[in-house]
């Protein structure tokens, strides 16, 4: 039995009810004891509040590391796809020019047609054509031709090597000559 337990003993006689100072001390006791466990209860209150602050911070902790996994792996992806088609871009050109000048063999059409596929697989878009605009974040310029008129300035007169674009990221800028109007 601990010193907080309140035991009320029944006397015999009930109608006294106990002496006067029994019951301010059985009632100073209960007080006490009522006390100490509104305190504990108060206690165990905030413990359980700063557990579920806690909960709740790990749980956000956990749903941001999930988000930033996500984007880490996605980035990843796309870093290794890019390194890939950097790899066989060259080869890609290679052919190209190949096929422009001569009849490819079949089996090198065959291996051009392979090649075109995988690019697609990757996503990546070819760009720059003689009389598209010039745009420096996607055409490299390395020389100038004399225009005609206005309406031809700045625009691709020449391709010296296409671009290569990744949904809206150029991979590689294509290689231009571009035209470029004086007034006589």
């Amino acid at each position: 039995m601990n010193d907080d337990d309140v035991i009320i003993e029944e006397d015999g006689d009930e109608e006294t009810g106990g002496s006067e100072e029994e019951l301010e001390a059985t009632e100073s006791r209960l007080d006490t004891k009522l006390a100490k466990m509104r305190a504990e209860l108060d206690q165990v209150k905030k413990e359980k509040q700063e557990n579920l602050d806690g909960w709740q911070r790990a749980k956000a902790d956990y749903v941001n590391a999930l988000k930033r996994f996500e984007e880490d792996k996605k980035a990843a992806l796309e870093i290794g796809t890019l390194k890939a088609a950097l790899a066989f871009l060259p080869a890609i050109d290679s052919l190209e020019r190949a096929k422009e000048t001569t009849e490819l063999p079949e089996g090198f059409a065959g291996i051009v047609k392979q090649l075109e596929g995988a690019v697609a697989k990757l996503g990546l878009t070819q760009f720059g054509a003689v009389g598209d605009m010039f745009d420096p974040m996607m055409h490299e310029a390395l020389g100038q031709d004399e225009a005609k008129s206005a309406d031809e300035d700045d625009t691709i007169t020449a391709v010296l090597e296409t671009g290569w674009k990744m949904g809206e990221q150029v991979v590689r800028p294509a290689k231009v000559r571009v035209a470029h109007y004086t007034q006589s």
